[in-house]
């Protein structure tokens, strides 16, 4: 009988590895750089695609970064002298305050259209050494050609509510989009 039961427990845990295995998202080629010099000394990369493709998170920046109503909330986020006033104000005239942008990342398969898409990058308190995406998913701290995670390569989408303290995700209320 104890045969038995241990060639089940072996056969349910490999079943369950198996499992978990298949489910682990895929990944996909990016470059993740913190400046435009470090892109343009990666010899595969032309120094045209390094500066346009920084201007491009760059100007995704103000659209997609997350936005706090204070600078103390996007410090506890962020870190001291992490954040930057955003071009926006609240609905009451207040300042809105958002991450600076501490890197992009680009490659042939964001987007999902087969373009050298970019998008800006920003570092948590939590985890300095790491880069997110303006959706707060994960991409690592290796700089320079890498795996991301598929869903890390989708556009950010524009954020039209200011976070309160508590991280990515958590709540919010809108501001008015009239730039300073």
């Amino acid at each position: 009988m104890k045969s038995r039961s241990s060639v089940s427990t072996v056969l349910m845990m490999s079943a369950s590895l198996v499992a978990l295995t298949a489910c682990e998202e895929p990944k996909v080629d990016a470059s993740i750089f913190k400046s435009v010099e470090q892109c343009k000394s990666d010899p595969l990369t032309t120094s045209d695609q390094c500066e346009s493709r920084f201007k491009e998170a760059q100007s995704q920046h103000v659209a997609v970064a997350p936005k706090y109503a204070s600078e103390a909330d996007c410090q506890a986020d962020f870190g001291v002298g992490k954040c930057e006033v955003a071009p926006y104000k609240t609905s009451s005239g207040g300042s809105v305050f958002m991450p600076l942008m501490m890197g992009y990342m680009m490659g042939s398969m964001i987007g999902g259209r087969g373009s050298m898409m970019s998008q800006p990058l920003y570092r948590a308190a939590q985890s300095p050494n790491s880069f997110r995406t303006a959706e707060n998913r994960n991409v690592g701290s290796k700089t320079g050609r890498t795996k991301v995670a598929s869903s890390a390569t989708s556009r950010p989408t524009f954020k039209s509510s200011t976070r309160s303290r508590g991280g990515f995700g958590s709540s919010g209320r809108r501001f008015g989009s009239g730039a300073t």
